[in-house]
């Protein structure tokens, strides 16, 4: 009986994420089934879920490749479920009711059908709010293309997708970094002479009268990359670095992008930019420095980006990134919002449920900074299901702009599971368990919290209840039964 026992432990049904891991390594059924020494039809009937995967497979996969068997867990579904969740929402689902664990059961079996229908449901937003429409798609065009009309949304799947993280980048990154062999202090002088030796690009910094509209401007034709003197340190040595992937990395970046599913062409384009904004932060923070500089120095923020000679945002992206297997940082999710509210920066390598198609919780102090700006704020925040996260934000701002122009400020929140909260150095002096969590929500039009003085709209899964004989504390009153 044991024995059964112990063989059912040793079998795992994970079909979808089996397809996904073997899609981002690039290789065939066929390919894979013969690394792994077994037969294409068990690696299809695997993913169909229909074999389970085995301890003996599983350990296989770890000697041949470079994945970390922990993207087989369902960390992903949690995200997945959320969005999905965000999607059915809508009021042009209502009456279908679905139960949640309908739901989960579908991310869990069909989690490339759940994808297409938060593509769709997307599709159907943009249209409906006159972004675009079905006959601005198809105007002269003779095939529908299988692509998003969004590139940024679906350059952020793109990412999401890889957990934030490209290992063929960061290895190249850190090799490039090895031959440059120079302190942070000088690392602008180091990429703007190996530019100029390996590439013929000649780097200067030109004045704001001839850069009046430009932070950087590459001419192809000249060969010169003229950065404005607006930017501070961090933003050359960022801006330079950025040539410097496209001249070093360009085809292993394009590789990259050829392996990703079709793209139109202009997420196509912003894909090979993102990718080639990675590189360039490997090589101001590469992988295994960074990654020990940020154990020791418990995460603290400030010093890696003196330390490293990068800025403020620099840093908070990078952390989202340390997900290389058996050397993994503390998963963080990031975001970077306009005082308006506006999401222009959006990375996870956690599974905080980002909305998709609404702003975030007014609660959360990362709108605060703007009055607070240079200085650090914390919180513990609890969402509506009871999972908890440490969010820390600080308002930055653009170091120089001409008399006249608006000076462009941003809030940047960063944040974990509030398990990993006593790896760093701003659990110093915090008793968590008494500390009073604040209660957010994904955003208000999915949160059911009553009495919210933030709130900012009624809930779409509750029935709006209008009563003029009373005002409650939320401007907003509604049924606490889901409504029919």
């Amino acid at each position: 009986m044991s024995k059964k026992v112990d063989s059912a432990a040793t079998k795992l049904f994970v079909g979808p994420r089996f397809r996904r891991i073997r899609r981002q390594i690039g290789l065939t059924q066929t390919q894979m089934a013969k690394e792994l020494e077994i037969s294409p039809s068990y690696v299809n009937l695997i993913e169909r879920n229909q074999r389970p995967v085995t301890a003996q497979i599983l350990l296989k996969m770890a000697e041949a490749y470079d994945v970390d068997l922990r993207d087989l867990a369902a960390a992903d579904n949690d995200r997945f479920f959320v969005e999905l969740n965000e999607v059915f929402s809508d009021p042009l689902f209502r009456e279908f009711q679905l139960p949640k664990q309908e739901l989960q059961d579908f991310v869990e079996l069909c989690p490339d059908a759940a994808n297409a229908v938060q593509r769709l449901y997307r599709a159907y937003i943009e249209a409906r709010r006159g972004e675009n429409t079905a006959a601005s798609r198809l105007a002269g065009r003779d095939e529908i293309a299988n692509t998003d009309d969004n590139p940024v949304e679906r350059v952020r799947e793109l990412i999401e997708e890889n957990r934030n993280h490209f290992p063929a980048l960061e290895v190249a990154a850190e090799k490039l970094r090895d031959e440059l062999d120079v302190p942070s202090h000088d690392l602008f002088r180091a990429v703007s002479e190996r530019l100029r030796e390996r590439h013929g690009i000649l780097v200067r910094v030109r004045s704001v009268d001839v850069m009046r509209d430009w932070l950087r401007r590459y001419s192809p034709h000249r060969k010169q990359l003229s950065l404005s003197e607006l930017l501070d340190d961090t933003g050359r040595i960022f801006q330079s670095a950025f040539q410097l992937a496209l001249a070093e990395a360009g085809s292993l970046i394009d590789s990259i992008v050829a392996k990703s599913s079709k793209l139109d062409e202009s997420a196509r384009r912003l894909f090979r930019i993102s990718l080639a904004n990675y590189f360039a932060a490997a090589i101001i923070m590469p992988y295994t420095r960074f990654h020990e500089a940020a154990e020791n120095l418990s995460y603290d923020i400030e010093p890696l980006g003196q330390r490293f000679g990068a800025s403020f945002e620099q840093v908070c992206h990078r952390l989202t990134t340390l997900q290389r297997p058996n050397a993994r940082g503390v998963p963080f999710f990031m975001l970077r919002v306009d005082n308006a509210g506006n999401v222009s920066k959006r990375f996870s390598s956690g599974s905080f449920p980002f909305s998709k198609f609404g702003g975030t919780c007014p609660l959360w102090n990362v709108h605060a900074t703007f009055e607070t700006p240079d200085r650090i704020v914390t919180q513990i925040i609890e969402l509506p299901d009871g999972a908890r996260y440490f969010s820390l934000a600080q308002a930055v701002r653009r170091s120089v702009v001409p008399y006249g122009q608006p000076r462009p400020r941003y809030a940047i929140g960063l944040g974990c599971e509030l398990k990993y909260l006593p790896r760093l150095v701003y659990s110093v002096g915090l008793n968590i368990d008494k500390v009073e969590a604040t209660p957010i929500g994904v955003n208000c039009r999915l949160c059911e919290r009553v009495n919210c003085g933030q709130r900012a709209e009624p809930p779409v899964t509750r029935t709006l209840v209008l009563d003029e004989t009373v005002r409650g504390v939320s401007p907003f009153m509604f049924a606490q039964e889901q409504s029919n």
